[in-house]
């Protein structure tokens, strides 16, 4: 404020930020520049292995949720968002993710099966992936919680990436269980339609064959 009101009063006068200020700025910058790269690399990685352009969007969805998670934790610990705090963030994606693939890798192994419903069976992907997803986020959260819990003064420029990394993976897990298969269902009805449809053939083609099946014991019920 102190500044708009000098440059209002003296418009030739400049302002520029030296020392740790002009190094914070530095550090977002090429912060930002290696999140992108991160996020692009994770992309085709996760292309390569779904060999879908479309299925990464649905692991790399969960993001902002865990960001938010992040800031909500400093709220709840009392802290400002350092430098450190972002760095926790950029780290932060790389780990929320991993609930994801697992939960989609499962979907997708399983959701072709003959007399499969999709949805009972996001249902039942949920159910059984529910224990491996849970304890891959809580040994992750386990490790970080005694630096978490530090009250020593060499700790403290590390506690604002414990947070970022405790609180979004905490809140990004609670999440994945549910918004992984609303994505994933909202992915069949749009573009996943081909998948969809043999689905649906599957579950035509088993009543098909129950009815056929039904049909012949009555038949040799009736001979008889």
């Amino acid at each position: 404020d102190d500044v708009l009101k000098l440059q209002a009063e003296y418009p030739w006068l400049g302002v520029r930020w030296d020392g740790q200020e002009e190094q914070r700025k530095e550090s977002l910058g090429s912060l930002f520049n290696g999140f992108i790269v991160a996020l692009l690399c994770m992309f085709v990685l996760l292309t390569l292995e779904f060999r879908s352009y479309f299925q990464p969007f649905l692991i790399l969805a969960i993001i902002p949720f865990g960001l938010i998670g992040a800031v909500w934790g400093h709220a709840v610990m009392g802290l400002t968002v350092t430098l450190f705090s972002m760095f926790g963030l950029v780290a932060l994606t790389g780990v929320v993710i991993n609930d994801s693939i697992v939960l989609v890798d499962f979907i997708n192994r399983n959701i072709t099966k003959q007399g499969s419903d999709a949805v009972e069976m996001l249902v039942e992907a949920g159910r059984r992936r529910f224990r491996p997803v849970l304890l891959t986020s809580m040994t992750t959260i386990a490790g970080l919680f005694p630096l978490l819990m530090e009250t020593s003064f060499q700790a403290k420029l590390l506690i604002p990436m414990a947070t970022s990394l405790t609180f979004g993976l905490l809140i990004g897990t609670l999440l994945i269980l549910y918004l992984v298969p609303t994505f994933y269902m909202l992915y069949l009805k749009t573009i996943g339609r081909s998948t969809l449809r043999l689905i649906e053939e599957g579950n035509a083609g088993e009543d098909d064959s129950s009815n056929s099946s039904s049909e012949a014991s009555t038949a040799t019920g009736a001979v008889t």
